[in-house]
């Protein structure tokens, strides 16, 4: 018998009603486990690891003389194997060429998210990341988190691969944007008040006109992001994941035809 604070209690019945008792959930049918923000940490130490790797491969010219008035990184090996892109210059034909995406390195799109171009670029990311993705992991839990930002960034990536593919871009903001969509639609279905996060975002609308900065990756993150995140919020408690894992997988299949289709509209000009 174990000593209970009223009581014994034999371990066979200790033992059943661990078996029988349901887990803690968030209020969005997420593990609790959420909490402690592993999966924020970890994309963070990720990205981090990536961008040092970049100012080591890059030197001086890693770290500043890139985008934003020379503000931001320039290229290094590191993005020349992982940045998004679709198309590149060719010198003798004095025009641009499918290569990147379009040549099938489809891993780009995946890749691209966890690159930057330099220390600042990095900093500002990871900041935003601290202190939209705790909140975000508390709530939906460590795998809905991880498959909310995963997919938006790859949603940022197609779209900057479908309508920017020279230069193309890189950056965990395409991620991040889908973030910032799914924190306004949470505090929403929570009848929360909003007024404090729309500066923010105005903000950063703002930013993504900039030139140097992806427009279509934050739009490509953000839209991805809405609509899982709205998926998770509104569906039905008990038809929650059956909702929002059809959702996910619609969008993965859509961003993959996108993607097919555009490496052939791409390849239709093949280079000599």
């Amino acid at each position: 018998m174990n000593e209970a604070s009223v009581g014994f209690q034999c371990p066979e019945c200790v033992a059943d009603g661990r078996r029988t008792q349901r887990s803690t959930k968030t209020i969005f049918g997420g593990s609790t486990a959420g909490a402690h923000g592993y999966v924020t940490i970890t994309l963070i130490a990720i990205n981090v690891l990536v961008g040092l790797l970049g100012i080591f491969a890059g030197g001086l010219g890693g770290v500043f003389g890139g985008a934003v008035g020379g503000l931001f990184g320039g290229n290094t090996g590191i993005t020349e194997w992982g940045a998004v892109y679709g198309q590149g210059y060719y010198p003798s034909l004095d025009m641009l060429g499918p290569a990147g995406v379009a040549d099938g390195e489809y891993y780009r799109l995946f890749t691209a998210m966890f690159i930057h171009l330099g220390p600042l670029h990095l900093l500002m990311n990871m900041w935003a990341l601290w202190v939209l993705g705790r909140d975000i992991e508390a709530v939906l839990g460590p795998l809905r988190f991880a498959a909310l930002y995963l997919v938006s960034g790859l949603g940022g990536s197609v779209a900057v691969y479908l309508f920017e593919p020279y230069p193309g871009g890189a950056g965990a903001s395409t991620a991040i944007f889908g973030l910032f969509a799914a924190m306004f639609i949470i505090l929403k279905r929570l009848r929360r008040d909003v007024s404090g996060l729309i500066p923010i975002l105005v903000i950063n609308v703002l930013i993504s006109f900039v030139p140097g900065i992806s427009f279509w990756g934050h739009l490509g993150g953000a839209v991805t992001g809405a609509v899982l995140s709205f998926a998770l919020a509104y569906a039905p408690a008990k038809r929650r994941n059956l909702v929002f894992g059809g959702v996910l997988g619609v969008v993965l299949v859509l961003l993959a035809v996108l993607s097919v289709m555009q490496t052939a509209a791409l390849q239709n000009f093949v280079p000599a």
